[in-house]
């Protein structure tokens, strides 16, 4: 079972929400979590300005469409990822922003693409995303501290973290669709830890143990977390990175996630090993396996 807690508990290192949290981390790789500063009626209206930019015109939505840079900023066509070479191109539609330093040369820290409409968007979401970036980071001290770690381990590593975050557009899943066609198929996420916020849609499966996918909902204000291939490798496997997808429905749905990544320099070789495996470097790579107009770009 997928524990759903309570993150002011977690704030508060209350010893049994910490047990959870430790649980969720190591032997699941996903939990839920409710009261953080972001409430329901806070995440219905970033989801609106999503739903009102996914509703534009394909000719609107072109004008930022992220294949003409080579950067993950910008919206992405249904067909635009392929997260498992196995399976078909995601049918799915994005909207992608992160954090700027452009002066560094980086594609990780590309200059945002904002769209001319709807009015609003990019107030809405850059507001969204700097309150979402301090929700994470309080979850990922929670995290350092239930796996035995200082509670401030990861702090001085997300100074100018590769934080990532997207709109999802999931349509009603296509009559044409067939067995290797997903909205996102299984994968696991790249990096550290994911926040995950959704209109209360069903959709997203998680891949249990024993190998049975289980569904996983979650209510504007409630966030899914899960952790990423880097957080389980820096945290010398403790935490579980868990295969995940979104198949589809007859109903539409949007999500947002917040990928919360380290700063690129940083080092997320397993703690005490030799090796250095800089975080910005397997972002890079795991991305140009993932976005079709990298691929064609390198």
């Amino acid at each position: 079972m997928i524990p759903r807690l309570d993150a002011q508990k977690i704030e508060n290192r209350d010893p049994e929400t910490l047990a959870a949290l430790r649980r969720g981390a190591e032997e699941i790789g996903f939990l839920t979590v409710h009261n953080t500063a972001i409430g329901a009626a806070r995440m219905r209206f970033v989801l609106a300005a999503y739903r009102a930019f996914f509703a534009l015109s394909t000719e609107e939505k072109a004008q930022v469409d992220m294949a003409r840079t080579g950067s993950n900023r910008g919206w992405g066509a249904s067909g635009s990822e392929q997260v498992d070479p196995e399976a078909n191109p995601d049918y799915k539609q994005v909207f992608d922003c992160g954090f700027e330093a452009p002066e560094t040369g980086l594609s990780v820290y590309a200059s945002n693409l904002w769209p001319a409409a709807p009015a609003g968007f990019c107030e809405v979401v850059e507001a969204y995303y700097a309150d979402a970036r301090t929700v994470a980071m309080t979850l990922l001290r929670g995290i350092a501290e239930a796996i035995g770690e200082d509670r401030d381990y990861f702090d001085n590593k997300f100074d100018r973290p590769m934080a990532l975050l997207r709109g999802n557009y999931y349509p009603p899943r296509p009559d044409w669709a067939g067995e290797k066609d997903f909205g996102i198929a299984a994968h696991t996420d790249y990096g550290c830890l994911t926040l995950l916020g959704t209109d209360g849609v069903p959709g997203l499966e998680v891949q249990g143990r024993d190998g049975n996918w289980i569904s996983v909902e979650a209510r504007p204000g409630d966030f899914v977390i899960n952790f990423g291939e880097m957080l389980e490798m820096w945290t010398e496997g403790r935490v579980k990175a868990t295969l995940h997808r979104v198949k589809g429905t007859a109903e539409e749905r949007i999500s947002v996630p917040l990928f919360f990544n380290p700063n690129h320099e940083t080092n997320v070789a397993p703690k005490g090993s030799d090796e250095i495996i800089r975080a910005g470097e397997h972002m890079e790579k795991r991305f140009k396996e993932t976005y079709l107009h990298l691929q064609k770009a390198g």
